[in-house]
């Protein structure tokens, strides 16, 4: 099904994570649509390069920007204001991953994880969610994950954020729903993006058995669920599948798993 834009009188969509993996599909398909884009990332070169290439397309703006500080939401929204634009599409998609029992992660990489998945789309949702909401229209689309569907060790930092975001964003849709502005959230399983270790996961190969999806789907699903206004949207049958099972995974046997898997550290 070929994307349609929802409405003619919004213009401008922000994208933040947007110069690799889903983020940049997103930027893509909403160039592709017409609308006028302001591109955030960390990475200033990556982030360039992919502004120049859809610039041919659509007036686009580039911010190089680290997400992960909680002064960063208020920053980036000053970083608008200057540009002069109102923001009628937020894609809060930034977002970092590492697999590890938390006793060993460094506490500055759990900080930053917490600020970039927690704090930075929370407020972005607060600054302009609140604009959206006295214009009376506007979209937020929240990546979340179905890691959000239950508890697992190795990830438990990343799963909890993302558990945050699902449920963050569905309060903030029931808020923001009788202005007339829509929350939309998206729950990828496995994506075939750099978020993860090459020399821990093949992404060739699972993308080849269909265990991990492209991030041109994914993002298409997320724009066809929150353009048709709906609260959540996980795409692909096999996350589907695979969301349907962790939710009904009990504890016990996540317990029996995690003692025998290998790469895990067991006493």
């Amino acid at each position: 099904m070929s994307l349609v834009r929802a409405d003619a009188s919004m213009k401008t969509a922000l994208v933040t994570g947007a110069c690799s993996g889903i983020g940049l599909a997103f930027a893509e398909q909403l160039a592709a649509l017409g609308y006028e884009l302001v591109l955030v990332s960390n990475r200033k070169a990556e982030l360039e390069q992919v502004a120049a290439r859809l610039a041919a397309t659509v007036k686009t703006h580039a911010i190089v920007m680290d997400l992960a500080r909680t002064a960063a939401a208020q920053e980036l929204v000053a970083a608008v204001d200057q540009l002069g634009l109102e923001i009628d599409i937020l894609v809060n998609n930034a977002g970092v991953f590492f697999f590890g029992e938390v006793s060993d992660a460094e506490p500055a990489k759990i900080a930053a994880m917490l600020e970039l998945h927690v704090v930075t789309p929370s407020l972005l949702g607060r600054h302009l969610g609140r604009r959206m909401r006295d214009r009376r229209r506007g979209h937020l689309l929240f990546v979340s994950s179905i890691s959000a569907w239950n508890d697992f060790p190795g990830i438990a930092l990343y799963g909890a954020s993302k558990k945050y975001l699902k449920s963050f964003a569905l309060a903030l849709r029931s808020e923001l729903r009788p202005w007339g502005v829509n929350v939309t959230i998206v729950a990828p399983g496995a994506t075939a993006t750099g978020l993860y270790d090459p020399k821990v996961v093949d992404v060739g190969k699972a993308t080849r058995l269909r265990i991990m999806t492209g991030p041109g789907p994914v993002a298409r699903a997320a724009l066809q669920a929150m353009f048709a206004g709906r609260a959540l949207v996980v795409p692909g049958l096999a996350s589907k599948l695979f969301a349907w099972g962790m939710a009904l995974a009990p504890r016990w046997l996540i317990h029996l798993v995690r003692l025998r898997v290998p790469w895990l550290r067991r006493p």
